[in-house]
């Protein structure tokens, strides 16, 4: 059955953002590339991508963030690698509209990427397995697998081998206090720890835990330590990947909000919900659901 969507069409797909609960580097590839052990942790808030498919064979965005080139956006260069890989000749207008801050470790492009990946599978009939699209992200960036499996996971190598992890609800603050941080420059910085030792996915959460990146990135970013240092007033506060967002867990969605309440007026502070699975994979069920309605 052809479930190809036919041009003219927009649809909006989801991309949510990430955190990473800790992020230990274990060692260093003769590549270059580090080893790491993480917990990702799905949010229920994100990006949101409109995708409209065409006929002519030619990936354009129309409107994404000032600060990316369209050409550079993971978006666009997702569809273009989907589209070599399956021998497609379709192509799509995209609209990326930006929640997730850029240089923040929320994981924003490579969720952006991953929600192409999935969408356009399923809008231009290609049908391509889970792993066959992570295979494809991998190649854009080592968070987009993660997106791509819609799961929170317990995550090593360079964060490409994923073991999908049942959290418990959380609500969590996030604060971006207003600085981007380059991830290559914190794993080029030479005091970056490269050594911690590693640990099973079984000894977490009971094994004391940090991020790597912290020291580096407080000692070189005021803002983030002065944001570390707010939020770690109200509960444990810690970076997310290599920042420059930084994170606590409250037990509730009240208490996480009074605490954003009091956020100063110089970042940005929201609210949400730790979840298991993606809105995007709830979202591809729908629409899969929704055309073989409209095919039988």
């Amino acid at each position: 059955m052809n479930t190809a969507v036919p041009p003219g069409v927009v649809t909006r797909w989801p991309a949510p953002a990430k955190l990473n609960l800790f992020l230990h580097i274990v060692g260093r590839r003769p590549d270059g590339y580090h080893e790491l052990q993480t917990v990702f942790q799905l949010l229920d808030f994100g990006d949101e991508i409109g995708i409209e498919p065409t006929d002519d064979g030619e990936v354009v965005r129309l409107t994404g963030p000032a600060e990316v080139a369209p050409d550079d956006d993971l978006a666009v260069r997702a569809a273009r690698a989907l589209r070599v890989a399956s021998g497609s000749r379709r192509g799509a207008r995209l609209h990326v509209r930006k929640r997730i801050p850029l240089g923040g470790g929320l994981g924003g492009g490579s969720s952006d990427a991953a929600t192409v990946l999935v969408a356009l599978n399923a809008l231009w009939g290609i049908d391509f397995d889970l792993r066959r699209l992570s295979s494809i992200g991998a190649g854009l960036g080592a968070d987009v697998p993660l997106f791509v499996g819609g799961e929170s996971a317990w995550a090593e190598g360079v964060g490409e081998q994923l073991t999908p992890l049942d959290l418990p609800e959380r609500w969590y603050v996030v604060i971006h206090p207003g600085v981007a941080v380059a991830t290559r420059d914190v794993f080029d910085a030479p005091e970056l720890t490269r050594s911690t030792p590693r640990m099973t996915r079984h000894d977490f959460p009971q094994a004391s835990t940090r991020n790597d990146c912290e020291p580096v990135v407080r000692a070189r970013f005021a803002p983030v330590a002065d944001a570390l240092d707010w939020l770690g007033r109200f509960g444990v506060a810690r970076l997310t990947g290599t920042g420059s967002c930084v994170f606590a867990a409250f037990e509730s969605a009240a208490a996480a909000e009074r605490v954003a309440s009091r956020t100063p007026d110089a970042w940005r502070s929201f609210v949400a919900r730790g979840v298991r699975r993606s809105a995007l994979q709830a979202r591809v069920a729908e629409w899969r659901q929704l055309r073989r309605g409209i095919t039988e």
